[in-house]
């Protein structure tokens, strides 16, 4: 039998995330071969990941990442079963490592593909599912190009944003930032009027005309007094027409252009936890 030391139970924790209890017991069945030991921690994950598969992982850490050119953003989330999981620091650190590692690719599936530490992506996370005991998986991965991309992350990673500005200019980083806020606060279902999905315009009027029917209106009236409502809601619920959150006077449009006045809002993209 090999003389599996704490150094080496150390080490293969270091290298894997794995609990001391789990290093040591795939070192011994290894006989002390490290590539083998690590092997038999993968396997682990893969039994464990195959018994939670079904289990519901809603919570985890939204992470938002920028390039060092700003032209391009990505959020993803890494969700596991518990908020008591998602809090700990070492889950944190590697949902920021992904995130860090997805802005190179440009699609989920290319991302779990992708090599992290001598391994893939995917096979990272039934790894982390065998040292955690919970269902690990990369939940969204949204990408968001731009002459100029911003980034928010709520407190507590549970919500993150990106926004998109068609120049970078003097202020765009606040201005890019003050709308990221805007974003993750106000939850908009669109960037104006054209991103909104007919289904949702649709059903939107049938709401106002319902109302005003109960209220007695004519019916002849109601497509057009609907059709005002539908205004409301363009203005409430999509991300350049809403108020400023900083400043209600003024629409997010305005703000941006308050900042520069050729500036615009490009896009946005939102990932909520929970």
């Amino acid at each position: 039998m090999a003389n599996i030391t704490a150094a080496d139970v150390n080490k293969l924790r270091k290298m894997t995330g794995a609990g001391m209890m789990d290093c040591k017991k795939a070192l011994v069945e290894a006989e002390g071969d490290f590539d083998k030991a690590i092997e038999i921690l993968r396997k682990k994950g893969q039994k464990v990941a195959a018994k939670r598969a079904d289990r519901d992982s809603s919570e985890g850490a939204a992470i938002a990442k920028v390039s060092t050119d700003q032209s391009s953003g990505v959020i993803i989330s890494l969700n596991c079963e518990t908020d008591f999981v998602a809090k700990n620091d070492t889950f944190v650190s590697l949902a920021n490592e992904l995130a860090e590692l997805a802005l190179d690719y440009d699609s989920k599936d290319s991302f779990l593909s992708a090599p992290y530490n001598g391994i893939t992506v995917s096979e990272k996370l039934t790894e982390q599912t065998g040292v955690i005991g919970e269902k690990i998986e990369i939940g969204s991965f949204e990408r968001l190009n731009a002459p100029f991309v911003g980034s928010y992350i709520h407190a507590g990673n549970k919500i993150a944003t990106l926004v998109g500005l068609s120049a970078a200019v003097d202020g765009s980083a606040e201005a890019a930032k003050d709308v990221a806020m805007q974003a993750a606060a106000m939850n908009p279902v669109a960037l104006n009027e054209d991103g909104v999905d007919q289904s949702i315009i649709d059903k939107e009027i049938e709401i106002a005309k319902d109302q005003l029917r109960q209220e007695g209106k004519p019916e002849a009236m109601l497509e057009n007094i609907a059709k005002g409502k539908l205004k409301r809601f363009f203005k409430d619920n999509t991300l350049v027409n809403q108020a400023f959150i900083k400043d209600s006077k003024q629409s997010v449009a305005q703000y941006v252009k308050s900042v520069d006045s050729n500036l615009e809002v490009t896009g946005f993209q939102r990932v909520a936890l929970g």
